[in-house]
């Protein structure tokens, strides 16, 4: 299993035309779990992955979390989009990552990529913030 962080900025990213901040995902959460991701390339992503959600702005945090149900597939439908990856959202553990966030510092994170592994010293912080 591999832990991804997922960058989001609210301010630029929607899901169907929503936000994408961290109330609208705890929200989709506790109502429409299941999402289809963007990706700008295929990574290495495999079912019971996990995938954090870090919120650029306006404060700098993980604060949802989902699980990867399929390996990320080309989207042949829109060539605006070149992969996708159907995950699914953890209710409770998004919903305590809601309450108490995961800090920019407290992953480590240096440069910021759409997507990129979890540190391994920073996956204790966010297991033990969303409760898993």
């Amino acid at each position: 299993m591999a832990d991804w962080i997922y960058i989001l900025n609210p301010r630029k990213d929607t899901l169907d035309g929503e936000p994408s901040d961290k109330e609208t995902m705890r929200q989709l959460a506790e109502e429409e779990p299941e999402l289809e991701l963007w990706l700008s390339r295929r990574y290495r992503m495999q079912p019971g992955d996990r995938l954090w959600f870090f919120f650029a702005q306006p404060d700098s945090a993980v604060a949802a979390v989902a699980e990867v149900d399929e390996e990320p597939r080309a989207d042949d439908e829109d060539p605006d989009v070149p992969f996708l990856v159907a995950v699914t959202m953890i209710t409770e553990a998004t919903k305590a990552l809601y309450r108490e966030p995961v800090s920019r510092e407290e992953l480590g994170l240096g440069q910021v990529r759409s997507v990129q592994k979890v540190k391994p010293e920073a996956l204790p912080v966010l297991l033990a913030r969303a409760g898993l």
